[in-house]
């Protein structure tokens, strides 16, 4: 079943919205992906149990356009979704990210706990991950570093035809998977996301001086941080760190799943959820 689209107009602008699912409600997004009525795999594993709000941010989609660059940033997007919960009429909800949303997430939290019911962290990191792991495939010294890096960049490219786009992220997927093989099992569904390539110039700068550490503790709503053991994106370290410096932060680690536990172990991925939630009623 597709998902819902709507348009929703706030005090920052129309951004653009997808809904599926029924239960309390919970927004997903990401730094730099653009979303359509198929979906996104993460969002789609929270809709048995909660009415899921994904959000094409600034620039993305059909959303509101940046001014100016600033407006790309984590902290103003920040601001735009708290422009949309306003404008839905919730006064709180949950929030939910993967990878560069879960890096989201954690200035969400620092910046609006109170309107924030609970934060699920899954795969990301609460400050630079690339310089000082280099289990990172984002470091330099990790053997598979240029192959990712080149296609990156060939992602980013407006001219390339579709079907070697395809191809290309398929491969990207697969540096990330703990079986590769595996692939067509996890992502079997007709999802058709894109790449932002404007947010995710702009997330490469910003992730440089990226580091909200010391912050941590400013975090007050219930968090759930969830990796896969063999991550290479984020490695598991950095959601030890978020576990050990959010107050009263749950770590659960997913010990077959390498960046993407809600396919690779979807079932106890999942159940880990659902425990968690609640446990909170």
């Amino acid at each position: 079943m597709n998902w819902e689209r709507m348009m929703v107009s706030t005090s920052r602008g129309e951004f653009e919205v997808f809904a599926k699912g029924i239960g309390e409600p919970l927004c997903v997004t990401h730094l730099y992906s653009e979303f359509n009525e198929t979906g996104d795999y993460f969002a789609e594993a929270f809709t048995e149990t909660n009415r899921v709000y994904l959000v094409n941010l600034r620039e993305a989609g059909n959303s509101e356009k940046a001014q100016h660059p600033y407006e790309l940033s984590m902290l103003e997007s920040v601001f735009d979704l708290e422009a949309i919960r306003t404008a839905l009429g919730f006064g709180q909800w949950g929030f939910a990210g993967h990878s560069t949303g879960g890096m989201f997430a954690v200035v969400y939290g620092i910046h609006f706990s109170a309107h924030l019911r609970f934060l699920v962290i899954t795969g990301a990191a609460a400050r630079e991950y690339m310089t000082f792991s280099k289990d990172c495939i984002y470091n330099s010294e990790h053997p598979l570093f240029l192959r990712m890096q080149e296609l990156i960049e060939n992602l980013k490219s407006p001219d390339t035809a579709e079907q070697q786009k395809k191809e290309w992220k398929i491969e990207r997927t697969k540096l990330s998977l703990s079986h590769p093989n595996n692939y067509e099992a996890y992502f079997s569904s007709p999802i058709t996301k894109k790449l932002s390539a404007i947010r995710m110039n702009f997330f490469n700068r910003e992730l440089q001086l990226f580091d909200l550490t010391r912050k941590l503790h400013l975090i007050t709503t219930p968090s759930l941080i969830m990796c896969g053991r063999h991550d290479v994106q984020c490695p598991l370290l950095y959601s030890q760190e978020m576990a050990e410096l959010i107050p009263g932060a749950q770590l659960a680690i997913f010990e077959n799943s390498n960046h993407y536990p809600f396919l690779e172990e979807k079932p106890q991925f999942q159940q880990v959820y659902k425990g968690y939630i609640d446990g909170l009623t």
